[in-house]
């Protein structure tokens, strides 16, 4: 080889071993219950479980069943649907999805839950790919989903959720979290035409037809915004005078009473206390 013509083409070669993609290492997930995906390396990394258990979601029984129920026939092998947990904001739809999952897994060893972010819901076609062949079983939960960039993600998902050719994976439950029913964005620009939009509504709206569990959050009255307060302040030691009194005056303040509100009060409570929390 000319020995001038040798130093191009190592960097030549260099330059090539930069563009080329890293080799992905398979994944393993023997260490956590929970994950986090990272699409661009396409890494799992390991979270904490979840501390706040099942039982002290209150005023959400009839959705705890049911969610409940259909992750118990997944975790087994069963016949199930994935999931879409919906409603107004704070009322546990996300802690309901997580607490299951952590009642469930502590008898299903080999239950897993992998978080994605709802900005790369285009990326999930290949998550579910990669995670088909495995041995565990996966809840692949996304919270507080919608299509704001348009029809691209809502395409991506159902493409997820039919599998296409090879039909969806048996060992993948998906589970999203949603303030709106239909997924739907806040707004639709009419830049693009009239029909052009209506087309890309059609396609958001059908993504929650995939969806064959709909569990319906509304919004919490006074008496059971008050029991989520006394179940937590029971289950903390948090007792103090005026409890109901404080409380409605956090939820006023606030302009809202959610099991949000109420955890964010007891959160002020214990510290007030002097007393730590799990979360």
């Amino acid at each position: 080889m000319d020995d001038a013509l040798k130093p191009v083409l190592e960097r030549i070669a260099d330059a090539l071993e930069r563009l080329a993609p890293p080799v992905r290492v398979p994944p393993v997930f023997d260490s956590a219950r929970f994950y986090r995906h990272d699409p661009v390396t396409g890494a799992f990394h390991p979270a904490p479980d979840y501390a706040l258990p099942l039982d002290a979601l209150v005023g959400v029984e009839r959705q705890k069943e049911r969610f409940s129920q259909n992750l118990e026939r997944f975790a087994a092998g069963l016949p199930s649907n994935h999931a879409l947990l919906w409603g107004v904001r704070g009322t546990g739809k996300s802690s309901l999805a997580k607490a299951a999952f952590m009642d469930v897994a502590d008898r299903a060893r080999d239950l897993k839950l992998v978080e994605v972010d709802r900005d790369q819901v285009t990326e999930l076609p290949a998550l579910f790919d990669t995670l088909r062949d495995r041995a565990e079983r996966f809840v692949v939960l996304c919270d507080d989903l919608s299509f704001e960039e348009g029809a691209a993600a809502a395409k991506a998902l159902k493409s997820a959720l039919e599998g296409g050719v090879s039909g969806p994976p048996k060992n993948v439950l998906f589970v999203a979290t949603s303030n709106r029913r239909h997924l739907m964005p806040r707004g639709h620009g009419e830049d693009r035409g009239l029909i052009a939009t209506a087309e890309d509504a059609e396609e958001e709206v059908s993504v929650s037809d995939r969806f064959g569990l709909w569990v319906g959050f509304p919004p919490m009255d006074q008496p059971t915004y008050l029991a989520a307060v006394r179940t937590y302040v029971e289950r903390f030691g948090l007792q103090v005078p005026d409890l109901d009194r404080r409380a409605l005056q956090w939820a006023q303040l606030r302009g809202a009473r959610s099991g949000r509100v109420a955890w964010q009060f007891i959160r002020d409570l214990a510290g007030e206390l002097g007393k730590d929390l799990p979360l």
